[in-house]
């Protein structure tokens, strides 16, 4: 089992930025990593994520704005948000899997306002 904790969500007005992070409770070194969101009424959507050997994948319209990266040593991932809009206002998800184990924090609530 890994635990996992996210931070850094929060009310953030639109144009501005935020950094989310999460922390795993054990070694990450063996696992892909990535970030999720969740609009109300939509379904669970890729924002980004970084595999093993640290290449990052972004979901449709993520990259460019969005900056994924992972520290293993610390056992943390990150996202960093610029020029947000009200569109990206979700729950924002952090996964750490690997074909064997499919881990998924509780979430951290991003609201954008106009």
């Amino acid at each position: 089992q890994v635990d996992i904790v996210e931070s850094g969500g929060g009310l953030v007005h639109s144009g501005g930025s935020l950094n989310l992070s999460c922390v795993a409770s054990r070694n990450i070194i063996n696992y892909d990593m990535g970030w999720w969101r969740q609009a109300p009424g939509e379904r669970r959507k890729l924002v980004a994520k970084v595999l093993i050997g640290g290449k990052t994948i972004y979901g449709d319209s993520m990259e460019g704005r969005f900056t994924i990266s992972r520290d293993n040593a610390k056992r943390m991932l990150f996202l960093r948000m610029r020029s947000v809009s009200p569109e990206d206002t979700a729950v924002y998800y952090c996964n750490v899997y690997n074909p064997y184990y499919d881990f998924w924090g509780q979430g951290t609530r991003v609201t954008v306002s106009s």
